[in-house]
């Protein structure tokens, strides 16, 4: 399947720093006291972020506060307080679209102001939370645990969204409002449908490369934190490019750091995840919880069954009695984990016109975790 180039948008910093200097007889008194006239006054870095944050949740162009303290650390600590108060809310971190500050004083105080641009008003924010709650009430059902939770959110957003070729629309507000996005909307999305359902999660941004262009773009993903273990979830790539009425991808669900790497990556440091969730999943139809018809039949929808030895075909009359036995009940496709080489492959394949059938075609990829492919094969 072909994947279309995705990408993130990524925040700006734009800091203009001017200083003046002030005779040393002037009286430091009277300088506070018309410094803090009409202004908020601020003292620390933990009272700076507040500060920032607060003017972040009411979506405020420009913040203005006097710094009273020590000024020669305050390029760095305006920094800080600006990506802790963006850390402290992944939300708002990935609407935010630029920011910037200035400030000017002395060595004890200092007039600053920063400047805020956003994607999305307060309105339209209050709005996502309206819709997601609504959504999750229609698919959430009670007494879903978080694994139902997950693949019911995944498979919504891959089927209500399709990724937005104009490369305009970053925000959850945007997908859901025009039913599409860019990867930023789809993760942001995903986060927070995620988030009011009670399941743990974090944006990704990195990059990824499609295998159809073999260019790296800059992309985000969210990983998600199920009974103890991380795994990433990328709805972006799970939907096909162009879009397809219906159909779910289930190439980048729930997996791992070393999966999600082949191509995939991330410079940032985020939670480990190792453990592959086909082995979760088998663990979970083993508990006998009476959740077992759907972890069975998530199993299927994942193509996990190819893991199992028994399904491996090897050799030309192995494949060519899975095909009979697919025509026998009237089928008219095939998906195998096959063993051996492209060539050996082609050479199997061409053996199946002995069974009298038309036009085959096949898609062969790596299965994962193995030295064998997986394929799938069509006929008439």
């Amino acid at each position: 399947m072909k994947w279309r180039r995705r990408s993130v948008a990524k925040v700006m910093l734009a800091g203009t720093l001017i200083t003046a200097s002030i005779s040393p007889a002037i009286d430091w008194e009277m300088v506070y006291a018309s410094a803090t006239s009409g202004a908020d006054v601020v003292k620390n870095e933990q009272e700076l972020q507040t500060t920032l944050r607060d003017a972040m949740s009411k979506r405020l162009g420009q913040v203005q506060f006097t710094y009273q303290g020590k000024t020669s650390q305050l390029k760095a600590q305006l920094k800080n307080a600006l990506e802790h108060a963006l850390e402290s809310d992944p939300y708002m971190n990935y609407i935010i679209e630029s920011y910037g500050y200035s400030y000017s004083g002395n060595s004890k105080s200092a007039n600053v102001s920063v400047q805020l641009s956003y994607r999305e008003t307060v309105e339209q924010t209050a709005y996502v939370s309206k819709r997601v709650q609504s959504i999750l009430a229609d698919i959430i059902k009670p007494g879903m645990n978080d694994h139902e939770k997950v693949k019911a959110i995944h498979d919504w957003i891959v089927l209500n969204l399709k990724y937005d070729d104009t490369l305009r629309k970053y925000t959850a507000y945007d997908g859901l409002i025009s039913g599409s996005a860019v990867c930023q909307g789809y993760s942001l999305l995903a986060y927070k449908m995620l988030t009011d359902a009670g399941i743990t999660n974090r944006i990704v941004e990195g990059t990824a490369t499609p295998r159809d262009t073999q260019i790296s773009q800059l992309h985000a993903w969210n990983l998600v934190l199920l009974d103890g273990k991380w795994y990433h979830l990328d709805t972006t790539w799970d939907d096909p490019a162009p879009d397809k009425a219906g159909e779910i991808g289930i190439g980048y669900y729930l997996r791992t750091d070393a999966q999600m790497r082949k191509d995939h990556s991330w410079t940032k440091s985020y939670p480990a995840a190792h453990t592959p969730y086909r082995d979760t999943l088998k663990k979970l139809i083993n508990q006998n919880d009476g959740r077992q018809n759907f972890y069975k039949k998530l199993e299927r929808v994942l193509e996990y069954q190819l893991y199992d030895p028994a399904e491996i075909v090897s050799s030309s009359s192995k494949l060519r009695a899975k095909v009979k036995a697919e025509i026998k009940q009237g089928g008219n496709s095939l998906l195998l984990r096959y063993h051996g080489s492209h060539e050996d492959l082609m050479d199997d394949l061409q053996d199946l016109y002995r069974l009298g059938v038309n036009s085959i075609s096949y898609v062969e990829s790596e299965l994962d975790d193995t030295q064998d492919l997986r394929v799938y094969v069509t006929w008439k």
